[in-house]
């Protein structure tokens, strides 16, 4: 979602040149931006203090002479290495009493900013300005014949059209779609004729083997790099996934997108295209923001049936 903002500033500032400091597993997606000119390896886990190696990291900034720091995260730690990189323009919301450390400091109203997304971007706009404003939907630069190879690659068949399945979602079981039922919306989309995928990493091994061993699925979970998944998604057709970062990925490189939600807000962190369905019961509820269900029943998912999803899915390909 942050590509968003990095668009709005190109357009501002066409000569401004963006380097992203982030954990140095989001680097193939970074690669994909052409907004950004190079991304710079957070070597600290999230929830980190280590305050010797972020001094460290920032001191070593300095030689860049970075004009502007945005940040985007609202913890007084994510303040420290811009500081320390001495970084005259240091902007951030006010969270965690930040004063010193951030010397452009704005009010974040929640109730004007209620997605994410908005959240980013206005900080790349004027002081004062804080309206929801406009968000460009994010694009991933995608090579047709490098995703030509990565599908080869992984032996897909360039007869059929690709249906995408992204069962996992890091943050807890309240945000996932019983594996069962990805497994049954494979079958039924298998005999339409579409040849399925499963995509996610190491951690999403345990659904999408249940999936594969229920249906015709190739199963990619955990055996791709980030920036084959990016490929990948870019051939498929639908994209069916949980309210995860792969979610977001998809609908960057160019799937349509039919995006589940459980226990999260769809209006606080929505897939950023027009080519999307939105699904969400909107029982009295959800969203608890929960990593488990609190009463046990994770109803907002369990009674969401395959049905839904194919019924979605036949409105996007019609």
């Amino acid at each position: 979602m942050a590509q968003s903002l990095f668009m709005v500033l190109k357009r501002q500032f066409p000569s401004l040149a963006i380097d992203v400091l982030a954990p140095a597993w989001s680097r193939p997606i970074l690669e994909r931006m052409p907004e950004v000119r190079k991304a710079v390896e957070m070597p600290l886990g999230h929830g980190a203090l280590q305050l010797v190696t972020r001094y460290r990291l920032g001191k070593s900034l300095r030689s860049e002479v970075y004009d502007w720091a945005i940040v985007l995260p609202n913890s007084f730690k994510s303040a420290l290495i811009p500081f320390w990189a001495q970084i005259p323009h240091r902007t951030g919301f006010t969270g965690e009493q930040r004063y010193g450390l951030l010397n452009d400091r704005r009010p974040l109203d929640k109730q004007q900013l209620t997605q994410t997304v908005q959240r980013f971007v206005v900080l790349g706009l004027e002081p004062g300005d804080t309206s929801a404003p406009e968000c460009p939907d994010p694009v991933l630069s995608v090579d047709n014949e490098q995703a030509k190879a990565t599908a080869d690659k992984f032996q897909l068949d360039p007869q059929r059209p690709v249906i995408a399945l992204a069962p996992g979602a890091e943050y807890g079981p309240a945000k996932r779609w019983p594996a069962s039922y990805f497994a049954e919306t494979a079958i039924s989309l298998e005999q339409q004729g579409y040849q399925i995928m499963i995509l996610g990493s190491e951690k999403d091994r345990e659904p999408s083997q249940m999936i594969a061993a229920n249906s015709s699925a190739i199963d990619l979970a955990g055996k791709t790099s980030l920036g084959e998944v990016v490929d990948l998604l870019s051939l498929a057709k639908v994209t069916i996934t949980n309210d995860s970062g792969l979610m977001h990925v998809a609908a960057a490189a160019g799937s349509t997108v039919v995006a589940i939600y459980g226990s999260s807000d769809p209006g606080f962190t929505p897939p950023m295209t027009r080519d999307a369905r939105i699904l969400s019961l909107g029982l009295e509820c959800s969203p608890c923001f929960k990593r488990d269900c609190p009463l046990g029943h994770t109803a907002c998912l369990v009674d969401l049936k395959p049905d839904r999803i194919l019924r979605a899915v036949e409105e996007l390909t019609a």
